[in-house]
């Protein structure tokens, strides 16, 4: 049975040192440094922990040390399934460590993350991770005075805060219609939707290698900027195909706008890949599994959370990296909906 805690319904550090048979200091290093302690006392202060349910007072912890435990991850989505990739390689890699994490979603406004980053430089977190490179001047300045090491997640630039780990979405692009035209198709069209700056490169990478191709045509171009689905995939496509009906390939800026471009092709039985070439971005599960499958972009998403989170605790705890800039790079997918055009 847990012992009842003080009139004050507060358990306090002394409480778990003497049940543990530990200093009150030895005791205090278990949440600050526990591979400091030996084995056994590692066993004895966290049982004591258990028993009398003692939460640590971060918020004192971090007056008394400049610093809480805690790492600020800032999204901007988490409804978005490439995000809960992320995470996921967050949360695995973050779960042995003492680390805690607490994650903010800015559902792409940025104002909103101005405000959260401010809220986290109050805090004073250990780490920091945040996604993009297209801070405002306010977060950038915000981020640059964080006084805790920072990685910007999702892609790459020239100009890190400090740390930076992703892909260029431009290349990323450029080399999806790179595919499409090596097939034998010219009258590629472009569907985006959100707009938000990632999604800006992957149209610039687009409208450079059909350019470069002497291709481009601003009527292959369909955009918005309101949520992706894939219910707007076949809207947009619906749009695209009545502006320019001789089209022969359709690069979608993720897969759920591929996926229903797929489905309206089926509704308007438009031959895929026979008449229509499609191509989507991220590479999820379902691409695989479509009928036909659809070629994808497949970005290493769950290892960009891993290695966010693994080089944040590194360099908190003095281990920096060699190189602040890690480029992951990505895959294209090549599968069923952009094969070579049939006779």
């Amino acid at each position: 049975m847990a012992r009842k805690p003080t009139k004050s319904g507060k358990i306090r550090l002394t409480e778990v040192a003497k049940l543990a048979g530990v200093s009150p200091i030895t005791a205090s290093r278990f949440f600050r440094n526990p591979d400091a302690l030996s084995l056994a006392k590692r066993e004895r202060v966290d049982s004591a922990v258990k028993e009398l349910g003692y939460v640590p007072n971060l918020a004192a912890r971090a007056l008394a040390s400049h610093r809480t435990e805690v790492i600020g991850v800032v999204i901007p989505s988490l409804t978005n399934s490439v995000f809960a990739d992320v995470l996921r390689g967050i949360y695995d890699s973050s779960e042995q460590s003492r680390y805690s994490i607490q994650l903010t979603n800015t559902r792409y406004s940025i104002l909103q993350e101005e405000k959260m980053l401010r809220l986290f430089r109050a805090q004073k977190p250990a780490g920091l991770i945040v996604t993009g490179i297209n801070q405002t001047a306010e977060s950038r300045a915000i981020l640059e005075t964080m006084d805790c090491p920072v990685a910007q997640i999702m892609e790459i630039g020239d100009s890190p805060v400090d740390m930076m780990i992703g892909f260029s979405h431009y290349d990323a692009s450029f080399a999806a219609i790179s595919h499409i035209l090596e097939q034998g198709r010219r009258r590629i069209g472009f569907l985006g939707a959100r707009m938000d700056p990632r999604v800006q490169r992957r149209f610039d990478g687009y409208r450079d290698a059909m350019k470069a191709a002497s291709l481009f045509d601003p009527n292959l171009v369909v955009t918005t900027t309101v949520p992706t689905t894939v219910t707007l995939g076949g809207t947009l496509f619906a749009d695209l195909i009545a502006k320019t009906p001789d089209i022969d390939a359709v690069f979608c800026v993720n897969d759920d706008l591929a996926l229903g471009v797929l489905f309206e092709c089926q509704r308007r039985q438009i031959s895929v890949p026979g008449e229509i070439a499609i191509v989507g971005f991220n590479d999820l599960e379902f691409m695989a599994s479509a009928v036909p499958s659809l070629t994808s972009v497949r970005t290493n998403r769950y290892e960009m959370g891993r290695h966010a989170i693994t080089m944040v605790i590194d360099a908190i705890e003095g281990r920096r990296p060699r190189e602040p800039v890690l480029d992951l790079g990505f895959q294209l997918m090549i599968r069923e909906s952009s094969t070579p055009q049939t006779a």
